[in-house]
């Protein structure tokens, strides 16, 4: 997963995103002018942006245009210090490519734009082969205006993420035998507390917590050291490295590390020496303590609905899992021009309710449809659910009709419909701290043509050309002779060679009739 962003977030979508707020050169216009008719001078920039930043990531963000671009009024909000004289003359365009995978081609130069180039520190355990293989990864660029107090030059910061979900027994295989293998029979832990537990029968028990790994194992390399840039004036690192475990487990590190327990009692920091390698390494133990999971403020989950070539819906489940308050937020889906949906099937349903309860759910809403084969349709709404409640929203929508040159070489596998952006909103209304949440992409089957048929037509077409240009050519450019007139042709010879050789054939048929007699 891809996102490039100017304005911070909490969460990475599936594909590339791009969002960034450009200045136009022309009159400035007003907040609710915004989304409505963005100036030829920003959106001529954003293309200028789109084309720079996919040379310097090796990704394809060329291709956001105008059909993948929308103008958020309601979801995103500047971050960084922006004076109000900007602000007045800021346009936010928010892109999104589903379709884009994070590969190592874009490690390459995310890497060359930390100070230490991935040589050393945190980041020298970035390795391609590990990262790309876990079972989930995202890459995030925050780059946001930040103004001293003091009056000083404002100057330019960027954050980089890297986000990595990673299964402990899949990565400690070696890279040169990466094949599974079961464990032993005296290997296994068995739940003992199955019916049909037995000397025969064995149910593993799931042993993933607790079990042993190294940095080394789960990398294939320990950190390198200590980046120069995060070395203080006096010597002193200004970033440890954190760890969220008990304190109960055990942790082993390499000489000259200090670390510094956390009196939450489920973190730990290490201070890094500036020029040794740090090698970390949690042995096999058998605790009953784990760290708490903090709960998410909603859950999403978004999916198709219907059946057909030609109509379809969309189906939102979202559940606050609050016992106490309500939850706020925005809902913004960016859908493709060929995605068309009905706006009066939009309806919002608590559990439990048999009627739609909209006007109770449904604060506000922003709708923009789409042009064919220009803009797409931009929707956003702002919701609210009560608490320990599960809202649906759902609505219609209809498949257009493409082109056959509009069609990619896999057509039949569908096309990337990009994920729902929601943004939390705070009691208090603080723009501040801004929590973003994305569901999964969608998977959007379109009526195929069969592109076989062309195939066919054009191979049959090409073989009767090919038979009847090629028998006439022979009628029109060779020229037909008798035998008896062409020079040095002797047919009386020609006759007695081929009679001889009947004669002999006969010969040797009747020798072996006699024989057999």
């Amino acid at each position: 997963m891809q996102r490039l962003e100017s304005f911070t977030s909490d969460s990475a979508p599936g594909g590339g995103m791009l969002k960034v707020g450009e200045q136009d050169l022309g009159e400035g216009q007003r907040k609710g002018e915004l989304a409505l008719n963005c100036g030829p001078g920003a959106f001529a920039r954003w293309i200028t942006l789109n084309n720079a930043l996919s040379g310097l990531f090796c990704a394809s963000l060329n291709f956001i245009d105008a059909t993948r671009t929308i103008r958020p009024v309601m979801t995103f909000e500047p971050v960084g210090d922006h004076s109000n004289a900007s602000l007045q003359n800021l346009h936010l365009l928010h892109g999104t490519l589903p379709r884009e995978v994070v590969c190592t081609e874009n490690l390459t130069p995310f890497l060359k734009l930390l100070p230490c180039k991935g040589k050393a520190g945190i980041s020298s355990l970035l390795d391609g082969h590990k990262l790309f293989d876990a079972s989930w990864q995202s890459m995030a660029i925050d780059v946001r205006p930040v103004c001293p107090n003091d009056g000083s030059e404002c100057i330019v910061e960027m954050e980089q993420t890297v986000d990595m979900v990673l299964d402990i027994e899949r990565s400690k295989r070696p890279r040169d035998n990466p094949i599974p293998r079961p464990l032993p029979r005296d290997d296994l832990i068995c739940d003992t507390s199955k019916q049909y537990y037995s000397n025969e029968a064995c149910y593993p028990l799931d042993v993933s917590y607790g079990q042993p790994w190294g940095l080394s194992e789960i990398f294939g390399r320990p950190i390198r050291g200590t980046c120069l840039a995060s070395i203080e004036s006096d010597g002193s690192v200004s970033q440890p490295i954190c760890i969220n475990v008990p304190h109960e487990r055990d942790v082993y590190t390499s000489h000259g590390v200090i670390e510094d327990k956390h009196s939450s009692g489920n973190s730990r920091c290490f201070t890094l020496p500036a020029t040794e390698n740090f090698e970390m390494l949690l042995p096999n133990q058998d605790i009953n303590i784990r760290v708490p999971l903090s709960q998410p403020p909603l859950y999403a989950e978004r999916s198709f609905t219907g059946h057909g070539q030609e109509r379809g819906g969309v189906q939102t489940l979202l559940t606050n899992p609050s016992l106490t308050a309500p939850v706020e937020f925005i809902y913004l889906e960016s859908l493709p021009w060929f995605m068309k949906p009905y706006l009066h099937t939009l309806k919002a349903q608590l559990s439990g309710s048999q009627t739609p309860q909209g006007s109770a759910i449904i604060k506000d809403i922003y709708y923009r449809p789409a042009l064919d084969r220009k803009r797409g349709t931009q929707l956003e709404v702002h919701m609210s659910v009560p608490a320990a409640s599960t809202v649906t929203l759902t609505y219609d929508f209809e498949k257009a009709i493409l082109r056959y040159t509009e069609y990619p070489p896999d057509a039949n596998r569908g096309f990337d419909v990009a994920p729902a952006v929601i943004r939390l909103i705070s009691s208090d209304n603080s723009t501040s701290t801004q929590t973003y949440l994305r569901t999964t992409s969608l998977l959007l089957p379109l009526p195929t043509p069969d592109f076989s048929m062309p195939y066919n037509v054009i191979i049959l077409t090409s073989t009767v050309m090919a038979l009847a240009f090629g028998s006439i050519f022979n009628l029109l450019v060779r020229r037909f002779v008798g035998a008896d007139e062409v020079e040095g042709y002797d047919f009386g010879k020609i006759r007695r060679s081929v009679w001889g050789r009947m004669m002999v054939l006969s010969d040797g048929l009747f020798r072996k009739e006699k024989k057999l007699q």
